[in-house]
């Protein structure tokens, strides 16, 4: 089984260490029945009432890889700023205020900032400057693999992380996740111990596009004939892959 190494570069005994995505399964998906009225039978049309619970491509990619985890609480407030001038520093006068998000915490320093001029046009943009999550863990990755850090995935959330990925098997120093806040007029805690980015490592592999031949229109239609045969767990019993991350 391939390693991967987070190291603390806080010096903080007591940071919250990352922790494997499958031990923090979203309390939404455990208290979600797996079959629609919470009974297992067909539905009259060749299927069955299972619900997203019995979904293995989404339950994979909730249990994929590693958590990173907020060390401490912060509070989302807004608040209205007063305008400078920029050559007496005084209050400017005749000049509208300006609405704000501010962001308060408790311990560590957890958040810088980039301002909107350096991604003016990037989709998730909003009015406010980028925060950005400070992450004191280092991220080490075997020769050849890198990481994907994403958007803790399937799971509720007032901000959205910028996705990356990073080849962790040459830079090894803490990696920064800029975010936004879904809503601009959010206010109120983001509690310590919330899911900050998932982290996938993956082996690096150059590819090449092509597109399927008759043959290959012949497999999958044979895949879909044999998806019918059964009634329940299809794709987890016939095809499915368990993946491990410890």
């Amino acid at each position: 089984m391939s390693k991967i190494k987070f190291t603390n570069t806080l010096g903080y005994s007591e940071l919250l260490k990352p922790v494997p995505a499958s031990t923090m399964i979203p309390q939404w998906y455990k208290e979600t029945d797996s079959y629609v009225g919470g009974v297992k039978r067909p539905n009259g049309k060749a299927g069955t009432l299972a619900t997203i619970k019995r979904c293995m491509p989404v339950f994979d990619a909730i249990s994929a890889g590693y958590l990173i985890l907020l060390p401490a609480d912060v509070w989302v407030s807004l608040k209205e700023g007063i305008p400078v001038d920029e050559k007496t520093g005084e209050p400017a006068e005749g000049v509208p205020t300006k609405i704000s998000q501010y962001f308060e915490w408790s311990n560590f320093e957890l958040l810088n900032f980039h301002p909107i001029e350096q991604a003016p046009l990037h989709p998730a943009k909003n009015e406010y400057a980028y925060p950005k999550w400070n992450n004191y863990w280092s991220i080490e990755t075997p020769k050849g693999y890198s990481i994907q850090i994403i958007q803790p995935m399937h799971r509720e959330s007032v901000f959205t992380i910028m996705p990356a990925i990073v080849d962790t098997d040459k830079y090894n120093a803490p990696i920064n996740f800029p975010m936004v806040i879904n809503d601009p007029k959010f206010e109120g805690l983001i509690p310590k111990g919330t899911p900050i980015a998932q982290v996938i490592p993956f082996k690096r592999e150059n590819w090449t596009m092509e597109f399927g031949s008759e043959e290959d229109f012949s497999n999958q239609h044979n895949t879909n004939l044999e998806l019918q045969t059964k009634f329940f767990d299809r794709y987890k019993s016939m095809f499915r892959t368990i993946k491990e991350y410890k």
